[in-house]
């Protein structure tokens, strides 16, 4: 099948701001819309409202006067569902309550023709089960916008257990016709975006729960290290305390109480404050009209250490793997660096004046390596680029020697946050957490590698997908951090999934050939 006409009829049920914002983007794209809320005059609210934007799209120049009239020429308000029986396309946004939705899709059949395709926007409901009691389930479709839907391109398109691939099929080439970005993916707990994400709220809120660095620092190294544009904590602040817990309970209890989506006792308890982020003026951070952070947030700033003198020379041992290009940067900033190639060293590392050893982290702890003092720095997707480095020191680190990686990573244009001796830190852990569920959830047939990379990059603003970081690392390093932090949490959370060791198998077998 093939994207349904423009000049067919897209019925569009819940007015709310995901529901305004499908209809604004089916009304642009050139289809007649029809609006139809359950609580009379909202559908007539919310009619004002999108032309009311449409006017200001031609006040930026972002449409012409002419368009915006075809537009609102072409939106209609539908007092009853009965109104929607032309509709080629119904797109449902009402309450996230299955039997609301249900009852709304049984009695949509029963107006609009056979051949209308039947979507709901649902981000935490399954699919199938919204579909179950349809006469023909095979022309429902998940249809996942992201708010605001005018705005953000991603769309994922969810095939549930009964779903026929022309129905989906007919909406995935829809949405793109509309000039959204759509993917395509299964009928899993969470989809796409909200499967994959998890570890990077779950993975920052354990670091603060272990007390290893406060919120303002976690933020801070995700972006500035690890090149996040918004760090989770700020982030949550902005979704919700209360609609980010809630999605992070239900993926969870979707699969099971899988550890590896097990949700947060901190952020249970902000929510049960009533500290719901930006909405409530308080979350991790407080929020109002004379706030000062750089997002809008004012209080705790991140912890930055002090200028440090950086050491005249250190010693390399190895290879730094993939920090690699820190040896380069070192010897550009001025400061000598003496090689040690002693065929018995795997794991690379610096030595610093003192003799303490500084090295990536590996997913164990800094304090005490059998080889000796150890400060451990965390992992930056690009060094060059980054600007601030996490510093983790082992309790026996000499005080000396972490003033001087201080002032190693200062010499080379990063600020620096020294936080407590934790395994894995703060982006490493992120990172190798993120590439086992992506390579998991293609490997399962969620969806494709290349639309779990489009969904992140696109749903969640990541700097780059997962799978392209699998590539960067190589899944070997990925399954070795996690089987360390496995050592250091059993219990399952960071047991790598069978997907990335088999995949880690076949890089040593290509490497060994």
């Amino acid at each position: 099948m093939t994207a349904i006409e423009p000049g067919r009829v897209v019925a569009v049920v819940g007015t709310g701001t995901m529901g305004q914002g499908i209809a604004q983007v089916a009304l642009v794209a050139g289809h007649p819309v029809r609006l139809h809320d359950a609580v009379p005059g909202r559908a007539e609210q919310a009619a004002v409202s999108i032309t009311g934007r449409l006017d200001r799209l031609v006040e930026k120049g972002r449409l012409d006067a002419g368009a915006r009239d075809a537009a609102r020429a072409r939106l209609y308000p539908a007092a009853r569902l009965a109104e929607l029986a032309d509709a080629a396309l119904v797109v449902e946004a009402v309450l996230e309550q299955l039997p609301v939705k249900r009852e709304l899709f049984a009695a949509l059949e029963d107006i609009v023709a056979d051949d209308c395709l039947l979507a709901t926007n649902t981000s935490s409901l399954s699919v199938t089960a919204v579909a179950g009691a349809l006469r023909l389930p095979g022309r429902f479709v998940g249809l996942h916008f992201f708010n605001p839907a005018p705005l953000l391109p991603l769309v994922e398109v969810v095939s549930g257990f009964a779903t026929e691939d022309a129905a989906a099929l007919s909406v995935y080439e829809t949405a793109r016709a509309w000039g959204r970005t759509p993917v395509r993916c299964a009928d899993t707990p969470g989809f796409i975006v909200n499967r994959v994400a998890r570890p990077f709220y779950a993975e920052a809120l354990r670091v603060y729960e272990e007390r290893a660095a406060d919120p303002a620092t976690i933020d801070a190294v995700l972006r500035e290290c690890g090149g996040f544009r918004m760090g989770p904590f700020e982030l949550t602040d902005l979704i919700g305390q209360d609609v980010n817990e809630a999605v992070t309970r239900s993926v969870w209890e979707s699969f099971f109480q899988d550890p590896k989506f097990t949700p947060s006792l901190a952020q249970r308890r902000l929510v049960e404050s009533g500290r719901l982020g930006r909405k409530t003026g308080q979350g991790w951070f407080s929020y109002g009209e004379r706030a000062a952070g750089p997002q809008g947030a004012a209080g705790p700033q991140a912890h930055t250490a002090g200028l440090c003198e950086a050491p005249d020379a250190v010693g390399l041992h190895a290879d730094l793997g993939p920090a690699a290009v820190l040896r380069e940067m070192i010897e550009e900033a001025g400061i000598k660096v003496t090689r040690d190639r002693s065929p018995h060293l795997s794991d690379g590392f610096l030595t610093l004046p003192g003799g303490t050893r500084l090295g990536l982290t590996d997913g164990s702890t800094a304090t005490g390596d059998p080889s000796g003092a150890y400060i451990h720095f965390d992992l930056a997707l690009d060094y060059r680029a980054c600007t601030r480095v996490a510093l983790a020191p082992g309790a026996d680190a000499d005080p000396e020697d972490v003033r001087a990686a201080i002032g190693l990573f200062q010499r080379l244009g990063k600020q620096v946050s020294v936080i407590a001796d934790t395994p894995g830190m703060i982006v490493g852990r992120t990172v190798a957490m993120l590439i086992d569920f992506a390579v998991d959830a293609a490997a399962r047939e969620v969806a494709s590698a290349g639309d779990i990379d489009t969904a992140m990059k696109l749903g969640v603003n990541y700097p780059g997908g997962p799978g392209e970081w699998c590539d960067q690392l190589g899944a070997r390093w990925a399954e070795r951090f996690l089987a360390t932090l496995d050592g250091q949490y059993p219990g399952g959370r960071y047991a790598a999934s069978t997907a990335l060791r088999r995949r880690a198998d076949l890089e040593a077998k290509q490497v060994r050939s």
